[in-house]
């Protein structure tokens, strides 16, 4: 959603009034404003949520803009944009349109983002699925009004185009040409030669001015290396669906291996739902319609939405992409609508990003799927920062993110296509970031005994042959003229989640993917329909918009957003290892090993090649509710103020709840202390469980200086940290009354 730049300039004068009522809201954190099918709870019981926290964005930009005074934003250079491909510099007039300037949240924003997040996660909490607006998200956890006026009329005095404000201004997009974008961000954009394939890129990381250090990440991005499309090439299927050495998945074989028919016949089967879709190329309903008709589908066709000039179809891979991520989300979520948002890639920008933003910041659908990919590295610290944030985003706001793993195997930095890996383990930054729920890929372990899985005829009308389900092992075909094997490892970037914890998961620190997968090899591949010809495909590509189609399923059934469905996947996994429903399929053989490169085995419950494993749907489905609360904990707050006297003391009570079996010690330290003012906190530390009361005591010397000062104190467990902002004024004593 557009944010038009006359707001920006409209008076900021707000009668008294409405600033107290405002005043009131924001601290009370009431001023929501949810639709009404989700209001919050008008009077939460726990103390402790009453006083959840809230960053109000701050004016960060406060000296003067000197494009002479600059610094540089590192990590914003392509891996590959090296001196030896170098070939020229590009023309001046070289077009460069649709850029993001990502913007970033201040500490306290981001602290307090973490803890709005958990709370609605928390089945306990009065916050649980209480989800933001774009608009509500910007004004709480976006930069400031007045910041983003100053980045855009910024941008504006270089030539440039601004575009869009993003709703929750996160972002900017605007178009310039490499001339401008050379003298605004003090880089050079030049044309690189590697192998066969020309592109063009900075030559060095750009620079900002000064100012603008604390509110922009960098630019997503100045250069056109694009994500890779996360599928095995389309090739003709036998005449036979059941004929050969490989079997294929149609729609109804789908729905018996992973036990949906059970929800098709309750008609829970993604009506009144949708999905959204990411793509860069368009696509022919025809063969939607062909694919439907074919295999026995209702009619449904995908509501297609271009995000600004329509690209068309312009290469086959690309176009096989859109085609099985919008045949197959429709194939699982029969019923569901599936929104299509395609845009066109420029010079500078990926048309898979731009369509992710559009679907985020319309706040388009409860699930969405991106079938793209590009590991960690290669996206530079502006394009993780973007993911990553857009995902936060896309959260707070209810949206359930499925991205593919990948299908280089451990090798997440290499093509696909390579016959042996180059770099070292990386995985697909899109789907690492802790927000999104990233899907690995399963391969079907049904050679040895097929026709006890697969019946020597296609059934009339769905042609379908799937007995049952199928037992499973990690997909890996890399010895078929590439790497070809599912993605997967350690991320070099994020802590590790709290609710990624259970059976199997990695004691690392670290963010381990995937999270859960389906099938995707190329043995007992996807069919499809393409240019008006049925293809099978393989690929996390199916994986990742077919899990996006159950979770509509999930979305019927209990009447609600879910936002991250992690936090309900690794809970349900949990009860599932103590007895509960067996809703995934545990894979325990095969590895994500490929040419050149080691790497991870399946194993009992969580792994790093299949993560939880795949589905059973119905189940799934069904036992959702059993979900219970994230391991955490709460600190509040007796007060957020506190005033004491130079040369006296002052204290305050902080408090900790603990949830869904939370079992650690909580310690408490205190930051932004003025000069004279010193804090104890009786105890220092809640043994485990964590839960409990502390005194946090401050004390002034006759010399502490006059003033009213924020500072935060912290409950930290692990890696787990909970900020509480304080607001401390320090009083100078009365002086005497001389005679």
């Amino acid at each position: 959603m557009s944010y038009p730049l006359a707001t920006f300039m409209r008076s900021r004068a707000i009668p008294f009034l409405v600033v107290t009522t405002l005043f009131v809201l924001v601290f009370g954190f009431l001023a929501l404003d949810p639709p009404a099918s989700a209001q919050l709870a008008p009077n939460p019981p726990t103390p402790f949520f009453t006083q959840l926290p809230f960053a109000e964005p701050q004016d960060r930009i406060t000296s003067f803009i000197d494009d002479e005074q600059t610094v540089t934003l590192p990590g914003n250079r392509h891996p590959l944009a090296l001196p030896q491909y170098d070939a020229r510099a590009v023309s001046p007039d070289y077009p460069m349109d649709r850029m993001l300037l990502t913007l970033l949240p201040d500490d306290a924003q981001q602290a307090a983002l973490a803890q709005l997040l958990d709370a609605q996660h928390n089945p306990e909490s009065p916050y649980y699925h209480q989800w933001l607006t774009p608009e509500q998200y910007g004004d709480r956890f976006g930069v400031s009004e007045d910041d983003a006026a100053q980045v855009t009329a910024w941008l504006q005095t270089h030539g440039m185009t601004v575009e869009e404000v993003t709703a929750g201004r996160g972002s900017i997009v605007f178009s310039g040409t490499a001339d401008q974008v050379e003298s605004a961000f003090h880089t050079q954009i030049h044309t690189y030669r590697i192998g066969n394939e020309v592109h063009h890129a900075n030559a060095s990381d750009p620079a900002i001015p000064a100012a603008f250090a604390q509110v922009v990440g960098g630019v997503v991005s100045l250069h056109d290396f694009r994500s890779a499309t996360m599928h095995t090439g389309a090739r003709l299927p036998a005449p036979d669906y059941t004929s050969g050495g490989s079997y294929y998945l149609a729609p109804a074989d789908f729905a018996t291996i992973y036990d949906l028919a059970p929800l098709y016949q309750q008609s829970i089967n993604g009506s009144g739902q949708s999905v959204a879709i990411v793509a860069r190329s368009n696509i022919n309903i025809a063969d939607v319609r062909q694919f439907r008709t074919s295999f026995d589908l209702p009619a449904n066709d995908p509501q297609i939405i271009v995000n600004g000039t329509d690209p068309g179809i312009f290469s086959s891979g690309e176009e096989t992409e859109a085609d099985l991520d919008v045949e197959w989300s429709g194939a699982v979520g029969r019923s569901a609508s599936i929104k299509f948002v395609v845009s066109k890639s420029t010079n500078s920008s990926d048309g898979s990003y731009l369509s992710a933003q559009y679907i985020v910041g319309h706040n388009l659908a409860p699930v969405m799927s991106m079938s793209f990919g590009q590991c960690e590295a290669a996206l530079g610290s502006s394009g993780n920062s973007f993911i990553n944030s857009l995902w936060q985003q896309a959260a707070a706001q209810g949206m359930t993110v499925f991205v593919s793993s990948g299908d280089s195997g451990a090798a997440g930095c290499d093509s696909a296509s390579t016959s042996r890996a180059t770099h070292a383990r990386g995985v697909n930054g899109l789907c690492s970031s802790p927000y999104s729920v990233c899907v690995g890929g399963t391969k079907f372990n049904d050679a040895s005994n097929p026709s006890l899985y697969w019946s020597p005829s296609n059934a009339s009308g769905t042609q379908s042959s799937a007995l049952s389900y199928i037992p499973e092992v990690v997909w890996n075909e890399s010895s078929s003229g590439g790497l070809w094997a599912r993605g997967g490892g350690v991320s070099t970037l994020y802590a590790k989640p709290s609710w990624q914890t259970g059976t199997g998961v990695p004691a690392d620190g670290k963010r381990d993917v995937p999270d859960v997968s389906l099938s995707a090899a190329g043995h007992d591949g996807y069919l499809m329909y393409q240019s008006g010809g049925l293809y099978v495909v393989g690929g996390t590509s199916a994986s990742s918009p077919s899990f996006a189609g159950a979770m509509a399923l999930v979305i019927q059934h209990t009447g609600a957003r879910q936002g991250n469905a992690n936090t309900a996947f690794y809970s349900l996994a949990s009860k599932q290892r103590a007895g509960g429903a067996s809703v995934f399929h545990d894979i325990t053989s095969g590895n994500n090993s490929v040419p050149g490169l080691t790497g991870f085995g399946a194993t009992t419950g969580y792994d790093q090649a299949t993560g939880l494993g795949s589905i059973d749907a119905s189940v799934l489905v069904s036992h959702w509710s059993d979900a219970t609360a994230t391991p955490s904990f709460h600190a509040s707050a007796s007060s957020t103020s506190l005033s004491v006297t130079a040369g006296s003391n002052g204290s305050l009570s902080l408090n900790v709840a603990v949830s869904g079996a939370f079992n650690a010690a909580v310690a408490f330290s205190v930051t932004g202390l003025p000069s004279g003012i010193s804090a104890t906190f009786t105890p220092a530390t809640l043994p485990a469980p964590g839960s409990g009361a502390s005194t946090l005591k401050l004390t002034a010397t006759s010399l502490a200086k006059a003033g009213t000062y924020s500072v935060t104190v912290s409950a930290t467990s692990g890696t787990t940290k909970q900020p509480i902002g304080l607001s401390i004024t320090c009083v100078s004593p009365r002086a005497p009354i001389r005679p």
